[in-house]
């Protein structure tokens, strides 16, 4: 070989060289302001790891996400038997006269609990939050899910729907495709009347369903879909879907996550506690975890289940034991299981975070979530029907 032709090959391997540092240079940055940005990003979770797995599922990486959360909970079942700290049962408030010119639901029954002996205030409700015309509009208790996990504690709120009006927003992720008239944050007018906001449901790619509002449909609906739905008057339902794609003119919002949990007063049949692949497969196969569920009672009222430690007949148990007729699964993990109610210190005033308060002190973030900007998920709030309209006539 001659001296030209060694000199041609040496620079033709300095250039592939040189592409090749470039292409790594450019591929590095990117991933160092793509995961980066992510990190820094409260959007993407509360927490590091939250905020690692959400951007590695975004970028093809489910499977191993699910992967390592799978061999972790499967490494960290939930401690069988146990006991609870002192104060981990909210000990409940005495009832309290009312009287109203606004119709009101009759104060819900004591939750039986699952455990046994009970322990002082387990499933006895306490008023909080905002009161409407001087109600309560809302109650809550806490009680150990099951009879086995007791050194756990889950929420349970009821909220009263003639005293409440629902409003589902739209986070700064899901559900995509804005802008909304009600995206996060919560805005002035609408905090002078905000009671409760909670969670939605899944990422929409995972929740085999669609959702509407605005009078445009954002991912269709699915027949069979279990649908959180808002009428215009600012009355609100748990339903089987069955419209198809014709919503009917009376409803302003629908947001659907999976199948029906609990249907005629019952947990549907064939749950499975270990059955991961319908109701909670964005969590690498966990079965014991965070999760969250809504149900409407037969008068009407909405009840909130959310904790630590949860199989997905537990959650249903739960729901049932509530006084749920029919109910749905909303989101699950650590990061997105929240439930805020509000009582500022004068009857129209604005509800913030400063004077919000968590369903359990466990619950990761706080009460101001739903005032920042960069909230990604869709959330759902009640306001009274009191004072300045923020329902979604």
């Amino acid at each position: 070989m001659t001296m030209r032709a060694k000199r041609r090959r040496m620079y033709r391997r300095r250039r592939v060289a040189a592409v090749l540092l470039l292409v790594f240079s450019i591929v590095f940055i990117w991933f160092a302001f793509s995961l980066g940005g992510a990190l820094l990003n409260p959007a993407m979770g509360n927490s590091f790891t939250a905020r690692l797995a959400e951007w590695a599922r975004t970028h093809g990486a489910a499977s191993i996400v699910n992967w390592t959360e799978n061999e972790w909970y499967s490494h960290h079942p939930p401690p069988v038997g146990g006991t609870l700290p002192t104060g981990a049962i909210r000990p409940p408030s005495k009832a309290q006269a009312v009287t109203s010119t606004l119709p009101f639901l009759a104060t819900p029954s004591p939750i039986v609990p699952f455990a046994s002996p009970a322990i002082a205030g387990e499933g006895q409700w306490s008023p909080v939050g905002r009161r409407v015309d001087g109600v309560p509009a809302i109650y809550e208790t806490t009680l150990r899910p099951d009879a086995v996990h007791t050194s756990y504690v889950v929420g349970v709120a009821w909220m009263d729907t003639k005293l409440l009006h629902a409003s589902l927003y739209s986070g700064s992720v899901v559900p995509g495709g804005g802008p909304y008239n009600r995206t996060a944050p919560v805005q002035a007018p609408a905090a002078r009347t905000l009671v409760a906001a909670f969670n939605a449901g899944f990422l929409m790619s995972d929740a085999n369903g669609g959702y509407y509002t605005d009078g445009k449909t954002v991912r269709p609906l699915r027949n069979g879909a279990a649908s959180f739905v808002v009428y215009a008057d600012g009355s609100s339902d748990v339903i089987s879907w069955s419209d198809g794609a014709n919503v009917p003119s009376d409803i302003v919002s629908v947001r659907q996550n999976l199948d029906l949990l609990v249907s005629n007063s019952k947990p549907v049949p064939g749950l499975n506690a270990s059955d991961t692949s319908k109701w909670g497969f964005t969590l690498g196969n966990a079965v014991y975890v965070w999760r969250s569920g809504l149900g409407v009672t037969a008068d009407g009222a909405l009840v909130y289940v959310g904790g630590p430690g949860l199989n997905i007949t537990d959650l249903a148990n739960l729901l049932v034991r509530a006084g749920a007729v029919r109910a749905m699964e909303l989101d699950i993990n650590t990061d997105w299981v929240n439930f805020s109610s509000y009582q500022p210190s004068t009857p129209e005033g604005l509800a913030a975070g400063s004077n919000g308060t968590e369903l359990l002190p466990a619950m990761t973030g706080t009460p101001s979530r739903y005032f920042e900007s960069w909230w990604a998920r869709d959330f759902i709030t009640l306001s009274s029907i009191v004072g300045p309209k923020t329902g979604q006539g």
